[in-house]
């Protein structure tokens, strides 16, 4: 007997123009003026996350229409992977082609959470990029993958 298919719907697609016109095309450095190439994206519900060649993290944070960006310190380099976890705590993981993994907790208006921009850095831990990040559902765990094969286990306490 042949099983009935369920229906596709389809939607209509919408350029994300307030997206990309928030995150600008150049940057200056020093005397030069570079290209930025979007190397990574992630998504949920309250934030779309976009990774750079610069080194920069866009979070358009969906519910008031805003755009923020946090950057590593120290040298620019591209981003090539970037994972959201909205949980108690709002999450964000991104990898780089150097190998250095940071975790982002971002700021919480619930009460007696967090309420400023923490960051916390995964690092020596791999020596080639990233290309694989995943969340544990409470977040207390962060798996991270490289080009090399080599997988890690981060156990995270956000509240100590």
């Amino acid at each position: 007997m042949a099983s009935v298919a369920s229906p596709v719907i389809f939607k209509e697609f919408c350029p994300l123009y307030y997206l990309l016109n928030a995150i600008p095309t150049k940057v200056q450095k020093g005397f030069r003026s570079i290209v930025v190439y979007l190397t990574a994206l992630d998504t949920n519900g309250d934030y779309i996350a976009v990774g750079s060649s610069i080194g920069m993290l866009y979070l358009y944070c969906r519910h008031v229409n805003q755009m923020k960006k946090y950057n590593f310190e120290g040298k620019c380099e591209s981003i090539t992977f970037v994972k959201l976890l909205s949980c108690f705590d709002d999450l964000v993981a991104v990898g780089t082609a150097s190998g250095r993994v940071a975790v982002f907790q971002l700021v919480s208006s619930l009460p007696g959470r967090n309420k400023q921009l923490r960051r916390f850095d995964v690092a020596g831990i791999h020596k080639s990029s990233i290309t694989a990040l995943a969340w544990s559902p409470n977040g207390m765990k962060l798996f991270s993958g490289d080009d090399k094969g080599r997988i890690v286990y981060s156990a995270l306490d956000l509240d100590q």
